[in-house]
């Protein structure tokens, strides 16, 4: 890993930086892609990307609900968190929106279920990466801090936000009314069928945040978070939002001088000073820029060419829990149709399945299991819990496939790779009659027959998914005992809090994308 290691002042930013350099990799390494709607073949703006937690991973699909007036929301980090602070109470809205996304349960002193987004009803569609700030912003964040966290945040904008720009301003407002809670900061990806918006939340209790729009000719690759360069009269530009203290919080800062006439880059000026470029800070075996130009050479882009791209193996590794890939149409004609495609971990060893909106139950397979879930190693199964645990669970099935192919990447990621795209594309050969024929009977005013059928299909085809994976375990396993050979430990510490060294890349950060 190249990860730079800022110097912090004081016992708490020593903490802080030791922190930092344990968990960042895999904790606040989230990653995601944006491709406007003119580069790709569908005509959609599609997003991708994952989310990198140590924890399990499960698909969760939330109904619409009304809730009674008075009913309110905890929000916010405890006191565990890497910067202290205390739960709080929002009022909720009246009514919320269906979305679907993946959650998991593990980030310290952040309460779970936690999420770092997904697709709702009306097509906005959310992804959330770390994106540092300086240090002093760091070092200036009040504790116990109050206010909404990076998971409150894009599980708010799938329930309340109908644009993506919409949603910028749910997220601004919810932080100036109510404080932002922060491990460092933060941005978030936020899209719809005509653009896509990167927010970055910033550390220091100021309020401070920042959004970009993103156009239809743009591709845009986060890993981290950020912005670069931003107008001065940034309330006037419509392709800016901003808090309204953005630019004169540095200038009293003494961190930018509007006299000097020079640009305001707001990742040089309020994010980490140790990383010189966030397009390029020396993170994992591949910058975004790269991953940028490598998304764009593929114009126009498929479904299938962002999964390539989300599932990249110098990217997604033993950090990854999962893999997301969502297109969202203009002319889209019912909201049940709303297509995601997920994979239940890594998708580098991974299957993507297809899930819509309209899918009224997800396999207990791909549910919530007590594998790498928070404090299950000193827990005891709630009993409502006792039939889904004793299924196979997906996530750990794909990560045995993961496992199995380090043994000999060069020889089995290929083919692991190969029998992935395989599955994938007989499941787009599906796609145009599943969608067609439920599509028929929303129009013949039998939404419930729809939903059944979509429900069917997408169930049937994860169970599909997780045979293969049986069967590629199966293959695996005998490759290893038989050509590669098994090695046992050395050590006696299963655990470790280093970052993972990806061996599907080979530790090759000049290999070429795939």
């Amino acid at each position: 890993m190249f990860l730079r290691i800022p110097a912090r002042r004081g016992l708490f930013g020593l903490c802080l930086a030791l922190w930092t350099f344990v968990f960042a990799p895999s904790a606040q390494a989230s990653y995601a892609y944006y491709v406007g709607r003119n580069l790709t073949a569908n005509g959609a703006v599609m997003i991708g990307g994952t989310g990198e937690e140590v924890s399990s991973h499960w698909l969760e699909i939330i109904p619409a609900r009304d809730h009674p007036d008075g009913a309110m929301i905890k929000v916010g980090v405890t006191a565990d968190a890497t910067i202290p602070g205390e739960l709080i109470e929002i009022p909720q809205v009246a009514h919320t929106f269906r979305y679907m996304q993946m959650s998991y349960t593990d980030f310290e002193g952040f309460p779970p279920p936690l999420t770092n987004g997904g697709v709702n009803e009306h097509q906005v569609a959310v992804r959330d990466v770390w994106a540092p700030s300086r240090e002093e912003l760091v070092d200036m964040t009040p504790t116990p801090q109050r206010g909404l966290q990076y998971s409150d945040l894009a599980r708010i904008v799938m329930e309340r936000a109908t644009t993506a720009r919409e949603g910028v301003e749910i997220i601004g407002a919810l932080i100036a009314e109510h404080g932002y809670a922060t491990y460092g900061g933060n941005t978030h990806l936020i899209a719809d069928p005509n653009e896509g918006w990167v927010v970055w939340e910033l550390a220091g209790g100021q309020g401070l945040w920042v959004a970009e729009r993103l156009g239809p000719d743009e591709v845009r690759v986060l890993y981290p978070g950020g912005i670069g360069e931003v107008p001065l009269d940034i309330a006037n530009d419509p392709d800016f939002l901003a808090s309204e203290n953005f630019i004169t919080f540095a200038e009293e800062q003494g961190w930018y001088d509007r006299a000097s006439g020079g640009a305001f880059h707001a990742a040089k000026i309020y994010g980490d000073q140790s990383v010189e470029d966030f397009r390029n800070p020396g993170i994992k075996f591949v910058s975004p820029a790269d991953m940028e130009e490598a998304t764009r050479a593929m114009a126009p882009v498929t479904e299938a060419d962002l999964m390539e791209r989300v599932r990249d193996p110098r990217v997604v590794d033993d950090d990854s829990g999962y893999g997301q890939v969502v297109s969202l149409h203009q002319a889209l004609r019912d909201p049940d149709l709303i297509r995601m495609w997920a994979a239940p971990t890594g998708s580098v060893t991974a299957p993507f399945n297809v899930w819509w909106l309209g899918v009224q139950d997800v396999p207990m397979e791909y549910g919530q299991h007590r594998y790498l879930t928070k404090d299950a190693a000193s827990t005891f199964l709630h009993p409502d819990f006792q039939a889904q645990e004793a299924t196979q669970f997906a996530g750990r099935t794909f990560k045995r496939v993961m496992y199995y192919a380090c043994s000999a990447p060069d020889a089995l990621l290929p083919a692991v790779t190969d029998m992935l795209t395989a599955f994938e594309a007989e499941t787009r050969g599906d796609l145009e009659w599943v969608e067609r024929s439920a599509l028929t009977l929303i129009e013949n005013d039998d939404r419930a027959a729809a939903q059944a059928l979509m429900t069917y299909y997408a169930n049937s085809r994860a169970m599909e998914a997780l045979d293969l994976g049986e069967d590629m375990i199966g293959w695996l396993d005998g490759y290893t005992r038989l050509v590669s050979g098994q090695a046992r430990p050395e050590g006696t510490e299963i655990n470790t809090l280093d970052p993972t060294v990806n061996c599907l890349a080979d530790g090759d950060p000049d290999a070429p994308a795939r």
